[in-house]
């Protein structure tokens, strides 16, 4: 686990990220127009509130919550898939953690999300060109990156595929042909090309079957330390949580309830909804 003197690998300070304009009446944290995370009033949603967290070199942050809770969009904000409405992220290896990420231009944006992280989608067309070949969707990582040495890409591509157990003759060919688990699988590869130190895996193994399930989660494990790479892992499924995490943190309603060593969470859970997530796995 991390040393108290480790210099987090992102720190993520007040991220707020809400649609709508709010009112009076919910821009209060305990207003009675909010019905959950959504005001009645002016139809303001509140889809991430004051959520702060750090992430330690070789650690994997797990985010479990219901749907609606705000993991997903905590993702999309941490990626630039969407703006924030305030907060900030620093990430260690970019201006020695001193610069706000959300502050960046786009074209630094574009720079940090191509050098510094990886993203894993649960809807592989969000994260592949389905016509593209699979070792082409891993080149245009790399070319996004500022790589142009067609040998380097394609022994970078072959070697990557190898490591997510897709056979090598079936490089060329389109994800759309792939199953679910193999786009997964080639979606990790693309993640990975660059070497990131940070990679964000959302709901990586929704909607696949159970045993294509445990050899993605496999996968994973073995690449994270492997890698020695940090993550963050959201799921719905705390049974991936128990798996893969080293600490877990509980999201409601747009809001972190409670974080600590994902074994303390699942045998002492505090808050009421823990409790009821937990029991629910038993």
């Amino acid at each position: 686990m991390a040393a108290e003197f480790e210099m987090p690998v992102l720190s993520v300070r007040h991220l707020n990220k809400q649609y709508g304009p709010g009112c009076v009446h919910c821009q209060a944290a305990d207003s009675p127009s909010l019905v959950k995370n959504y005001c009645e009033i002016c139809g303001t949603v509140y889809a991430c509130r004051d959520v702060s967290f750090d992430v330690f070199p070789g650690e994997v942050l797990g985010i479990v919550g219901e749907s609606g809770s705000g993991k997903s969009t905590l993702m999309q904000c941490l990626y630039f898939d969407q703006e924030v409405t305030s907060g900030g992220a620093y990430i260690s290896d970019y201006e020695n953690g001193e610069r706000n990420l959300f502050e960046e231009s786009s074209q630094q944006q574009r720079f940090i999300r191509n050098h510094m992280m990886g993203k894993v989608y649960q809807n592989p067309m969000l994260g592949l060109k389905m016509n593209f070949s699979s070792i082409g969707n891993i080149a245009e990582k790399l070319i996004a990156a500022g790589s142009y040495h067609v040998g380097m890409m394609e022994a970078r591509g072959t070697e990557l595929l190898e490591k997510v157990n897709i056979p090598i003759h079936r490089r060329k060919e389109e994800p759309k042909k792939f199953s679910g688990g193999m786009q997964q699988r080639v979606q990790i590869a693309k993640a990975l090309s660059n070497n990131p130190p940070l990679l964000l895996l959302d709901e990586v193994t929704t909607g696949l079957d159970l045993s294509v399930q445990a050899s993605v989660l496999d996968l994973i494990k073995g690449l994270q330390r492997e890698l020695n790479i940090s993550i963050v892992l959201v799921s719905h499924d705390l049974g991936v949580i128990r798996m893969l995490a080293d600490r877990t943190m509980v999201m409601l309603d747009g809001k972190v309830i409670e974080q600590g060593l994902t074994d303390q969470i699942l045998e002492d859970p505090q808050h009421a909804y823990t409790q009821q997530l937990v029991h629910s796995l038993l």
